[in-house]
């Protein structure tokens, strides 16, 4: 059940944050012949797929170090509070003219916008290298199929947003615990730190998300 849950939470997580990264896909691809733009988009996924799991394994050596996987941690928790409050704009991408070109544009945009969904697959996968591999080929689809899918399903049910950052912040909380250093330090302030922080760390930004919308509505 464990690993159902773990499974379900990199779901959740890869559906919100792989948003952008499907858009720039098929922005930078849309000018393209049909086959060519079939070619861009898978060659241009299977590169973003290898990049994000050699990410994924450095980001699982890194967290080991002290103090690493509190700022992550924290890090985490701005992209989850970010995601809330960022207006719905467009993504920017230059069309790109040949498939060559579309495949390094869709590979400098992944791996600029990959940051959030790596952090998060390494802290929830917790060094469990079948968990990373099947965390990243969840993706796969939802990178290449997904992006008119994925747009269109997050502004039809608003909620996927705030459930996917409550899951980013409550990982940031857990990522905060585990650290060697700051982990052990709150730890042994209160045994109940371990499950509170991460619990409250979800609830504030889903409320800081949640006072926001309420304000633009009514502004």
């Amino acid at each position: 059940m464990d690993t159902l849950w773990l499974l379900t939470e990199i779901l959740m997580i890869n559906l919100v944050l792989s948003g952008d990264n499907a858009v720039v896909i098929a922005l930078a691809s849309k000018d393209l012949p049909p086959i060519q733009r079939k070619k861009a988009v898978w060659w241009g996924a299977f590169g973003a797929v290898v990049l994000r799991c050699v990410l994924t394994f450095v980001a699982v050596l890194l967290l080991g170090i002290p103090f690493i996987q509190a700022a992550g941690g924290l890090l985490l928790l701005w992209i989850a509070v970010k995601l809330l409050l960022q207006n719905d704009d467009e993504v920017h991408i230059r069309e790109a003219s040949t498939t060559w070109k579309a495949i390094q544009t869709i590979l400098i945009a992944d791996f600029v916008m990959s940051l959030d969904n790596v952090l998060a697959i390494a802290a929830l996968a917790d060094g469990d290298l079948a968990l990373i591999v099947i965390g990243i080929a969840i993706s796969i689809p939802i990178v290449v199929w997904g992006s008119g899918l994925i747009v269109g399903l997050l502004k039809r049910f608003p909620i996927l947003v705030f459930v996917g950052s409550g899951i980013l912040a409550f990982t940031a909380g857990e990522m905060v615990m585990k650290d060697p250093k700051l982990g052990e330090w709150l730890g042994g302030m209160a045994s109940e730190v371990h499950t509170l922080l991460p619990t409250a760390m979800a609830c504030l930004v889903v409320a800081v998300g949640g006072a926001h919308k309420f304000v633009r509505k009514n502004a």
